[in-house]
């Protein structure tokens, strides 16, 4: 089996399996920072697993794997991607071998997706009166760098049809739902009638609150986005909360929708430190894009170059200069950065639950 260095190739499988305790594990060098460190001796295991057999066999290869083990559990979390010839693996076939892989690993939970096969997600968004984070979904699915599909937009607030919204929308055949609320009427029936066939929704700065009985009724995953660091100001205006409250750096929050309100599993958080990408060449002769960042290593595998580059991610700051005005256009750009990578990742099938307010994101 040959692993590489994480590659955004988008051939993820996911697994969760139970099967017997694993100890935290550390690779050479790293710290153990437990009262046991001490009792603790670095080993080296290598196996051949049936899932690098199953791959191999059908002309593919692993390109890279991603592992937590939780310390204490009895579970590991694993998410591979992989290449593979879709002639020799037809996609009805992957699906039966990774079931069969899935029930010999006792798998709680078992995913394989092939997005350049599959189709994409179905989405819907729900939005309020502010724009931002509703225009940056639309121009990323425009561009392709988010894979769904938007079956329509759904708000409690009227936009006239001469807005940038509007015409976006009919340009590119979307529908676009008005549905007033009301302190007594959310207009939740609706609401499921129109995103009964989608995968997932996502509320793009919808300032209602989703009842438990339409959570229960839909079924599936809702993801958010707060404007604000959680845990700490939760609840509504929570730009006007941190700013009351002096903060010094701002940020923004990506979570799952729960009945509880911003408690939900958190998904992805801005600012973040830092993060690599890659770019994929078949040749270092080619004309590779100008970026604003250090290329940090070059590594050839097969006929390809993997090129990482090392990002620093914005870090939004605030002091006693910035009005509130300033304060929200600042937490505003953070908001659209976040919700969208929390939409990609889970596309990706980068975020699996973990215990009950947990996520594990690789």
């Amino acid at each position: 089996m040959t692993l590489l260095r994480r590659v955004s190739f988008n051939f993820p499988q996911v697994l969760g399996f139970t099967r017997r305790s694993f100890n935290s594990w550390k690779s050479p060098g790293e710290s153990l920072e437990s009262s046991s460190a001490s009792t603790l001796t670095h080993g080296i295991h290598v196996f051949q697993c049936p899932l690098s057999d199953c791959i191999a066999s059908k002309g593919g290869n692993i390109l890279s794997v991603d592992v937590f083990v939780p310390e204490n559990k009895q579970v590991f979390y694993s998410r591979s991607e992989f290449v593979f010839d879709s002639v020799r693996w037809p996609r009805a076939e992957m699906d039966e071998d990774f079931r069969k892989l899935s029930k010999l690993f006792n798998a709680m939970k078992s995913i394989v997706r092939v997005p350049n096969l599959d189709p994409k997600y179905k989405i819907s968004v729900l939005a309020s009166k502010q724009d931002h984070c509703l225009v940056d979904l639309l121009h990323g699915w425009q561009d392709g760098r988010l894979p769904v599909d938007i079956t329509c937009v759904i708000s409690n607030h009227n936009r006239d049809p001469n807005t940038h919204v509007i015409r976006f929308l009919e340009r590119h055949g979307i529908p676009y739902h008005h549905l007033r609320t009301a302190a007594g009427n959310k207009r939740e029936a609706e609401i499921l009638d129109l995103v009964q066939n989608t995968d997932f929704l996502v509320l793009a700065r919808y300032m209602q609150i989703l009842s438990g009985n339409f959570l229960e009724s839909y079924g599936k995953d809702v993801i958010n986005i707060h404007h604000g660091l959680l845990p700490s100001f939760k609840g509504g205006n929570p730009s006007r909360q941190a700013f009351d409250a002096g903060v010094k750096l701002i940020g923004a929050t990506s979570h799952f929708v729960t009945e509880e309100l911003d408690a939900g599993p958190i998904i992805e958080q801005m600012p973040q430190a830092g993060f690599k990408t890659y770019l994929l060449v078949e040749s270092l002769e080619e004309n590779v894009p100008e970026f604003s960042m250090p290329m940090m290593e070059t590594r050839k595998h097969e006929h390809f170059y993997f090129i990482s580059y090392k990002v620093e991610a914005r870090v939004e700051r605030v002091s006693h200069r910035d009005n509130l005005r300033s304060f929200v256009q600042k937490s505003e750009n953070l908001e659209k950065q976040c919700l969208a990578k929390a939409v990609r990742s889970y596309c990706e099938l980068r975020v699996l639950p973990y215990e009950e307010i947990k996520t594990v994101v690789f």
